[in-house]
């Protein structure tokens, strides 16, 4: 799927009454998906082309800090006898690559998480399986997600279904996601903003978080 066709099917779906805005709250946090090693180093099986996105993301972080705003990382990981898992894997079979200990399991150095950041250790697609995500950001009295990371058709997505359904405001910088290929990229930003979450530009996000006060 093209991006202008994208485009143009999600105002006939706001014509209809699908995609609507949920905006906005007053008390985010930001939830940084999976930019790990495993995930942004070339050499890695399960690689994608993300320096933009991280570098984007990065934008989002610095404004985030300065306001104080609450940060979460994720990563997977998978110990050699784990069997947590074993149906992911059986149909990812490179997942096996991201093994409990490994660089490979790392947040990529450029993300540079702070102290009192927390970090997230998942075995499957959505951030919110088998974490405490939820509790953490109910414990935050947290009303809007921004949501970063990757992949688009994988993670964040699934993670943004959830996020919904936990009754969190959704928001998705779409320079701050990608995928391993632009069509489940474009395609996914516009399934999850036609029912799951709002999908933004960066420069909105920002805007949005250089208005809090700390």
């Amino acid at each position: 799927m093209e991006e202008e066709e994208a485009k143009a099917l999600l105002r006939e779906y706001q014509s209809k009454g699908i995609g609507a805005r949920v905006g906005f709250g007053d008390n985010p946090a930001v939830l940084i998906i999976d930019f790990i090693v495993g995930f942004t180093d070339p050499s890695s099986p399960l690689s994608a082309p993300l320096d933009k996105e991280l570098e984007s993301t990065l934008q989002l972080l610095a404004m985030a800090r300065s306001k104080k705003v609450p940060i979460a990382f994720t990563t997977v990981s998978y110990s050699d006898h784990s069997r947590e898992a074993d149906l992911f894997i059986r149909k990812v079979p490179s997942l096996k690559t991201l093994k409990s200990g490994s660089r490979w399991v790392e947040l990529d150095p450029r993300l540079k998480r702070a102290s009192g950041e927390v970090l997230l250790t998942k075995k499957f697609a959505s951030c919110f399986f088998g974490t405490h995500l939820a509790s953490y950001l109910t414990s935050m009295r947290v009303d809007t997600l921004i949501v970063a990371g990757c992949t688009t058709s994988g993670c964040v997505r699934a993670t943004v279904v959830d996020a919904l359904q936990n009754g969190f405001r959704t928001i998705v910088p779409m320079e701050c996601v990608g995928d391993r290929a632009s069509q489940p990229h474009i395609a996914n930003l516009l399934d999850m903003d036609a029912k799951y979450a709002d999908v933004v530009t960066l420069n909105e996000s920002l805007k949005y978080l250089e208005k809090l006060s700390q």
